[in-house]
């Protein structure tokens, strides 16, 4: 990604932002009052309709996630009140799925945006306390799906199987941050006591550890920042075995989504660890050498996505997509989302660029260059050929690849079979995420975050 010297200033932003919004308002009316009745959860579009995908249902909360945000913005009352129904309604049997990963995807997106929405009107009644109760359950719950390590350590596993952990999860382990600054343990059989903070800490490190490279020649791969989206475990021994992958290329190359996946959970992470002293404290007495390590792997992740995706920093969906040596060198030019070869992949930007602001907010050193490239990226989703302004498309953010292995995604031409053009729920949820973040700073308000004064006083 090519940053620029001059960087754009926040308030050259404000029409974007503006313009989002106004797209996004009749877009999300929509599916939401198409799907507040059906079956399972959006995913993505085909043909620029929504339409589900069984596989794991870790999208529903975008669904709410994304009217919750819109009528914050617009001031929809209507929007508002259909949504929190919504969300007590349909929600609450995802608090207790004991068979996924995806927690704070979906209750932070539901729950935790509409706590904050109450709070924000000054409101700390009966909706807040609820929604407190659901984030408290729901962080137990996946707090329980723990695969231990040998002689220490563990991790929550993905739906794959106790072998497993996905680099995702990392974001995800904020509503096991956040139920344990709300009070909440785990309990299992003879009332032992588990602290949710210790699972955060221990299920952080080794994300951080079997997830992300440094450079250290662990194998022939080892490029520092790297990412491999699943690691593989002997759950016999308890031992680490090797990289794996399932929504990338291989084992040995970079799905551009989980690593955005790993920069944006870091710099929570640490955003958490800075405005919150008791949780920084525990860390400290428990585990002094985490801190440091999410400082390293923010930045070893956030300086690959930089040195690996084109000049305008919209990435091709993996480093090692095997059609990009079809293309000119793609580092030395803006992404091609019509290229006949390889995809790219705007929600991996979405969710790079809000991890870009908020690490340069964080981060003394380096401060300027990633906070100029969270902006820079941030006008490039905001424009076409990224924001979709058609109205008969259901989808915001456009050119966004699910499953490429897999073949999930709509593929225009039937010979090149490449995706362009299609949503994913995930990736206009996190567009507009980004572009919340940049309007409460519009607005001279604190920038939002998964956590709340109120939920860590």
């Amino acid at each position: 990604m090519q940053v620029p010297k001059d960087a754009l200033s926040l308030e050259s932003l404000r029409p974007y932002v503006e313009r989002v919004f106004q797209i996004a308002a009749p877009k999300v009316h929509r599916v939401l009052k198409k799907w507040m009745h059906r079956d399972g959860a959006p995913v993505f579009t085909r043909r620029g309709v929504y339409v589900s995908r069984a596989w794991t249902e870790w999208t529903q909360g975008f669904l709410f996630g994304n009217a919750l945000w819109v009528s914050d913005v617009t001031q929809d009352r209507p929007l508002f009140t259909m949504t929190r129904r919504g969300i007590l309604t349909r929600m609450p049997s995802y608090l207790t799925h004991i068979g996924v990963h995806d927690h704070g995807f979906n209750t932070l997106s539901a729950w935790g945006n509409l706590a904050d929405l109450r709070l924000r009107a000054g409101g700390t009644g009966e909706d807040a306390a609820l929604c407190r109760q659901a984030i408290r359950v729901s962080g137990a719950v996946q707090a329980a799906r723990w695969m231990a390590l040998r002689p220490t350590g563990g991790y929550i596993y993905s739906f794959h199987g106790p072998h497993s952990l996905f680099c995702d999860s990392i974001r995800s382990a904020r509503v096991m941050t956040l139920a344990a600054l709300l009070g909440q343990e785990l309990r299992t059989e003879g009332d032992v006591r588990i602290s949710l903070f210790a699972r955060v800490v221990e299920h952080l490190r080794s994300v951080l550890t079997y997830n992300v490279y440094y450079g250290d020649g662990r194998d022939m791969y080892d490029v520092p920042g790297r990412v491999a989206h699943e690691a593989q475990f002997n759950i016999i021994q308890g031992s680490f075995v090797g990289p794996g992958s399932h929504q990338g290329f291989s084992p040995y190359t970079t799905w551009m989504r989980g690593l955005a996946w790993v920069m944006l959970g870091c710099a929570e992470q640490l955003e958490c660890l800075e405005c919150v002293p008791r949780y920084k404290e525990w860390v400290n007495r428990h585990d002094p050498t985490l801190l440091p390590l999410l400082r390293k792997a923010a930045q070893v992740t956030a300086d690959f996505y930089l040195q690996h995706t084109p000049t305008d920093g919209i990435p091709y969906w993996d480093t090692g997509a095997p059609g990009l040596v079809h293309l000119p060198p793609y580092t030395e030019a803006p992404a091609d989302p019509n290229n006949r070869y390889e995809p790219v992949d705007s929600s991996a930007a979405a969710i790079a660029a809000q991890a870009f602001l908020r690490l340069g907010r964080w981060m003394k050193h380096r401060r300027s260059m990633y906070w100029n490239a969270g902006l820079s990226l941030a006008k490039t989703l905001f424009e076409p050929p990224y924001l979709e302004g058609n109205p008969r498309h259901e989808g915001l953010l456009v050119h966004v690849v699910y499953h490429r292995p897999r073949g999930w995604d709509h593929a225009p031409d039937p010979v090149t079979r490449v995706p362009r053009g299609e949503s994913g729920l995930w990736g206009d949820y996190h567009l507009l995420e980004l572009a919340v973040y940049l309007w409460r700073l519009l607005q001279n308000e604190p920038p939002h975050t998964f956590f709340t004064p109120a939920d860590v006083a």
